[in-house]
């Protein structure tokens, strides 16, 4: 009810005032389209639904993620997913500068996305083989692998920074801040339909995932294959996290907040967290992106800045929460 209820308030938000002849001079209509109804239909509601679709996804994979990891402080970003991607735009956009000219001008608007989303995937795969390779079946082994890529992905983001020139400096920068203004519907319409697979999907591993939480012995011994579980984990919260950063960049927070949220709501039961982080993501994102695009109007602060300012004042009560209970405990 509160996102439905934010949907509808944002919508009226922005540098164009949205009357009531605006959404009835649709799509449908054949009547001449207004200023006010071509943001509405094509610029504003298109971004809404990315917007929420982008939300959901971090949530969900913030919820996988702390569930697989048994650790509350867990987020997709631990994986290096997201620093991968951006190690890749970077790379197109320094070293492989010219390859957008090659390309016709309707395929340009997707040369970032698919290269963000090629970068995500390549890092999942490496994190597979590599914690395979090191420890095969622990789960501590794949955080830690994790890590390390994630330091080396960040690496390369900064050498890349460190070559380009002041326009490919700030792409790059505008790019790893996140932002949501090339939202349209096909992407909105992509993004949902891949969220409804996936969620699907994370949804059959909720009972599983929930008897990980008392260790990976106890789950074993209830039947749980618990290497199998991993793999499946690490491919949804890769795919979903792979889809957020290809089309909107880095955004930091929500995948960790969302879950939080939805715990003190719901529960710790990952079959009832799990839909509760998705709403509660979309949630947090649609008011960050909303700030974002209306407080410099008519400039865009990226929405990574928002949604930082929001995530890590929360971050400290949680903490602070968790030190009081271990204190008391």
């Amino acid at each position: 009810m509160a996102l439905i209820a934010a949907v509808l308030v944002v919508v009226q938000f922005g540098a164009v005032p949205i009357a009531l002849s605006d959404w009835l001079n649709g799509p449908w209509s054949e009547a001449p389209k207004s200023g006010g109804a071509h943001v509405l239909w094509q610029l504003r509601l298109p971004r809404i639904l990315l917007t929420v679709a982008v939300g959901a996804s971090l949530g969900l994979a913030g919820a996988i993620s702390q569930a697989l990891f048994r650790n509350p402080m867990a987020e997709p970003s631990l994986l290096g997913v997201t620093s991968g991607a951006a190690a890749a735009v970077a790379l197109t956009l320094t070293l492989f500068a010219g390859l957008h000219l090659a390309l016709p001008p309707t395929a340009r608007l997707w040369l970032l996305p698919v290269v963000g989303f090629v970068g995500a995937l390549g890092v999942c795969v490496v994190l597979q083989r590599l914690s395979r390779w090191l420890a095969p079946g622990s789960i501590a082994a794949l955080l830690l692998c994790g890590l390390a890529l994630q330091a080396m992905t960040f690496a390369i983001v900064g050498l890349c920074s460190f070559l380009a020139n002041d326009e490919q400096l700030r792409a790059i920068n505008f790019w790893t801040l996140g932002s949501l203004a090339g939202a349209n519907w096909t992407m909105a319409v992509i993004m949902l339909t891949a969220l409804l697979l996936l969620g699907s999907l994370a949804w059959r591993l909720a009972g599983r995932l929930n008897a990980l939480a008392l260790g990976e012995a106890a789950a074993a011994h209830v039947g749980i294959d618990v290497d199998r579980l991993r793999r499946h984990s690490v491919l949804v919260v890769a795919l979903l996290s792979a889809l957020a950063v290809a089309w909107c960049g880095s955004i930091g927070f929500i995948g960790l907040m969302a879950p939080h949220l939805a715990r003190q709501l719901v529960g710790a039961d990952v079959r009832r967290m799990l839909p509760c982080a998705m709403l509660a993501g979309a949630l947090l994102l649609l008011v960050a992106d909303t700030l974002a695009r209306t407080l410099a109007v008519p400039a865009e602060i990226p929405v990574g800045v928002f949604s930082a300012l929001i995530g890590a004042p929360w971050f400290l009560v949680l903490l602070r929460g968790a030190v009081r209970r271990m204190g008391s405990a």
